[in-house]
């Protein structure tokens, strides 16, 4: 009886570590304080076809992020709001960035890795592969990979069916910026559609 008990113990021990095992990158991530990458962004839609855009983003603690397109259109958040201008049509808009993280949840793992607990429970894929399941259905599965200790990749389904693939090209962590990176760059004359702009 004793022998039938301790061989599925003693499996059930081994997969602790096997299930446990997520790459050191994903467990650093978190923690990066401040993340540069010039990227693509590939989108594949029943509807619009496959599209990618390429451009540069930086992320810092505390909510902090600048992303331009090469196309010109930046996104930039200074960890109270987010703020979009498009050079093309000369208008801008500006949410508060929680909700801003409430309507793209994707966006809240960029701008606060720490929320990711609370959103996914992690298992490892091997190698430098992780899952990411939902703890709620608001929020899409996700797969994320690593390169040289960062994030490189993350790939999921938006609720519209079409398959998004974001990927870093050339991912390096820098000190801190001045005060100046993540402020706003709108030009006067901007036509703001939101208001009090």
């Amino acid at each position: 009886m004793s022998l039938r008990l301790r061989g599925p113990c003693l499996l059930a021990l081994l997969a602790v570590p096997l299930t446990a095992a997520l790459p050191g990158w994903w467990i650093a991530f978190p923690k990066v304080p401040v993340l540069a990458s010039r990227f693509r962004q590939e989108s594949d839609s029943a509807v619009f076809g496959k599209m990618a855009r390429e451009g540069s983003l930086l992320l810092g603690r505390g909510g902090k992020l600048k992303v331009t397109y090469d196309s010109g259109l930046t996104v930039t958040s200074d960890g109270r709001h987010l703020v979009q201008y498009d050079p093309d049509t000369r208008t801008a808009q500006r949410i508060e960035l929680a909700r801003a993280v409430q309507d793209f949840p994707l966006l809240g793992i960029l701008l606060d890795p720490a929320r990711i607990a609370t959103l996914y429970r992690a298992e490892s894929l091997g190698g430098d592969a992780v899952r990411l399941v939902p703890r709620s259905p608001e929020v899409p599965a996700l797969k994320a990979t690593g390169r040289k200790g960062l994030l490189h990749t993350l790939e999921w389904t938006d609720p519209t069916g079409a398959h998004q693939r974001l990927e870093l090209l050339d991912a390096k962590t820098l000190p801190p910026p001045g005060p100046g990176a993540f402020k706003p760059q709108v030009p006067a004359g901007t036509r703001w559609a939101t208001p009090n702009g």
